[in-house]
């Protein structure tokens, strides 16, 4: 009975994860199916080594090789890694068994909780990351930082250079910045005509 309890707190738990969490603020069809997949592969392994013979620590291990390679066969940000691991915790806790009966569906709320917060758009809003190709090849720091600021009307907070391309006289620069109160419509008008703006992943913006 108790393990009947857990099964269903699981699949409660990954459901709001990924449907009411994920899928609702960043609409990505393909990792609905990867977390959905990597908690209820967890969860039915975890449920057979913790019946079994063979010991809980060796299957986490064999899970944790898996993760490397998976998280290396594809590029995720560190938000998607993020649910990703949700995903395999919530699974864990509802597979092992031991101990209170409270105790993983408490656990598996916690994770609900703070995945909601710190996912939340409200969270750190006027920070951000991007990359930018900008217009002329720029060797200064001090100049590119004024240059950026400029440009995003912001105030940036650090910068890496990606390229710096002296025959096509362009400056790709990866910058995290803090908006002072929203993009003034000739900043944004700028922001067009002199770089080309891409999110993390490279899809233009």
């Amino acid at each position: 009975m108790s393990q009947l309890v857990l099964l269903g707190a699981d699949v409660v738990a990954v459901c709001l994860l990924v449907f009411g969490l994920f899928f609702r603020r960043h609409r990505r069809r393909d990792l609905v199916t990867a977390y959905l997949g990597v908690n209820i592969g967890v969860l039915a392994v975890a449920s057979a080594l913790s019946s079994g013979v063979m010991g809980a620590g060796l299957g986490l291990g064999l899970f944790g090789v898996l993760s490397i390679i998976r998280l290396r066969s594809t590029e995720l940000d560190q938000l998607e890694v993020a649910y990703y691991f949700s995903a395999l915790a919530i699974g864990l806790l509802g597979g092992l068994t031991g101990g209170p009966l409270w105790r993983p569906p408490t656990l598996m709320a916690l994770i609900l909780v703070v995945m909601f917060v710190a996912d939340h758009p409200r969270l750190l809003r006027r920070y951000h990351q991007q990359l930018l190709v900008l217009d002329g090849a720029i060797t200064e720091p001090l100049v590119l930082v004024a240059r950026l600021e400029q440009l995003l009307g912001a105030r940036v907070h650090s910068t890496s250079v990606q390229r710096l391309d002296l025959v096509n006289d362009t400056t790709t620069v990866e910058v995290r910045y803090e908006l002072r109160g929203g993009l003034p419509g000739a900043t944004r008008s700028t922001m067009r005509t002199s770089a080309h703006v891409t999110s993390r992943s490279g899809v233009p913006q």
